[in-house]
């Protein structure tokens, strides 16, 4: 699609909306010389590009890429009114809109039933997620697999839950065993599961938490804020397809957090969160003397922890799920070169005398790291943050990441490397752009002739 012409014909949209009312005079004190927008503008573009390349196939580094041109005419069209999804007098056709788009993300997770709404993150929606197991068991804490994301420990002193790291497997996954032992304690009210961790991409065992959790009386939560849409590769064939029964578990669990602008092809920020149980939603009650009174339908700010949230952020959602609809068809088929990217390159990998994988990729983050000699921890360290900044320095850049395996983790994998270091850092990416599909061969190779040239 070409976007600027859409650009063009959302200004003008606009226009022709706004002209549907009386005319005013635009008050003098926010008229700007074209002169001076010119230059201030010149400086805005000028200090943007002191930004890594995000768009093209050779950044594999963070969870980051564009959103989908849909997307960005969605949300600039729909910023030149500036709704309010609070209440339905500050937003309602963007309301609406939410209520469709997350909808239809309920509908992706299997949930029969459900409350929920968008948020500014994953964050956010973790947050909303725990306040509601606080509040359905209080005084009882929250356990998480150590390979979490950040954002749970936070929240929990936030909350003034107690928090309990679970420990993982060699694969990065929570370990039931260490969790049913945590279970016998009764201190925990609520079991986070995460589908697609941020460091390795690991899937926890949801299929089989869920009946451990239950038989406990303990909720479950999915954090699924970088994974949730690789559940439309659930049972499919082909070289892409994903095992079902993990995915199709989060349609039994309490509630399920996912992040559209990571695979959902939207912009910062636009997480969501659902709740299985509508009736959750009497813990967000409160009352407002101002808002709240144009409608006697349900008011997005009635269900949600945030106040002021932007309307364009579901305007964009919207539009972008009218074109590519969480299905397998749609967005399932960009989940999918993805997957196929990181497969692919795990193969060139395996066949490198050169870097080899520190663990086999189950979504779309792949982690390998050179080889090196003597086999050490601190060797296979320094020679991975050398590979990452000349990578990014040298000519044909390549733009990677690493993370920090610890000693256990690391040598759990990779017995034959000497543990002479807490830990290590290896190389990841993410190749969550499906045009990675037709450039791995280039990135590897690129890789390669980093790691040679010690």
């Amino acid at each position: 699609m070409d976007l600027q012409h859409w650009l063009g014909r959302a200004t003008q949209a606009i226009q022709e909306w706004a002209d549907t009312f009386a005319p005013y005079q635009p008050h003098p004190s926010l008229q700007v010389d074209d002169d001076r927008f010119a230059a201030a503008f010149e400086e805005f573009t000028g200090r943007l590009k002191d930004n890594y390349p995000f768009f093209h196939p050779s950044y594999v580094g963070q969870m980051l890429k564009p959103p989908h041109p849909a997307a960005v005419a969605g949300y600039l069209t729909a910023m030149l009114i500036n709704p309010n999804n609070h209440a339905l007098d500050g937003g309602p056709a963007t309301a609406r809109m939410e209520r469709e788009a997350v909808a239809q993300l309920a509908a992706m997770f299997g949930y029969d039933t459900h409350l929920g709404h968008l948020t500014t993150s994953g964050t956010i929606a973790n947050l909303e997620a725990l306040y509601i197991a606080r509040e359905l068991h209080p005084g009882r804490g929250v356990a998480y697999s150590e390979d979490a994301h950040y954002t749970h420990g936070r929240m929990c002193r936030v909350l003034g839950v107690e928090s309990h790291p679970v420990p993982t497997d060699d694969r990065g996954r929570m370990d039931l065993g260490a969790l049913e032992d945590l279970l016998r304690t009764g201190r925990v009210g609520t079991v986070v599961v995460t589908a697609g961790t941020t460091g390795l991409g690991a899937v926890d065992p949801i299929h089989d938490a869920v009946p451990l959790a239950r038989r406990h009386g303990v909720r479950v939560h999915v954090d699924a804020a970088y994974g949730g849409f690789f559940t439309l590769l659930a049972g499919a064939g082909g070289d892409a397809g994903l095992p079902p029964e993990p995915w199709r578990a989060i349609a039994g669990c309490d509630s399920v957090v996912v992040d559209p602008h990571k695979h959902g092809l939207q912009p910062y920020g636009c997480g969501a969160v659902l709740f299985r149980d509508p009736e959750v939603g009497r813990f967000y009650l409160h009352d407002s003397p101002y808002t709240y009174f144009t409608s006697a339908e349900l008011h997005l700010g009635e269900i949600s922890l945030e106040c002021s949230r932007a309307g364009a952020s579901a305007a964009a959602l919207w539009l972008t799920f009218r074109l590519l609809p969480p299905t397998p068809d749609g967005l399932g088929g960009v989940l999918a070169a993805g997957r196929r990217a990181a497969l692919s390159w795990a193969d060139l990998i395996d066949d490198s005398e050169i870097v080899e994988l520190y663990q086999r990729p189950e979504l779309d983050i792949v982690t390998y790291f050179p080889t090196v000699e003597p086999a050490t921890l601190s060797a296979v360290d320094a020679a991975s943050a050398r590979i990452l900044d000349d990578g990014m320095n040298g000519p044909d850049p390549v733009f990677l990441s690493t993370l920090r395996a610890g000693r256990e983790a690391f040598t759990a994998r990779h017995p034959k490397v000497t543990a002479d270091a807490d830990g290590a850092r290896v190389l990841r990416s993410v190749l969550m752009k499906p045009e990675s599909e037709r450039h791995v061969d280039h990135v590897h190779a690129r890789v390669e002739r980093l790691a040679r040239s010690r």
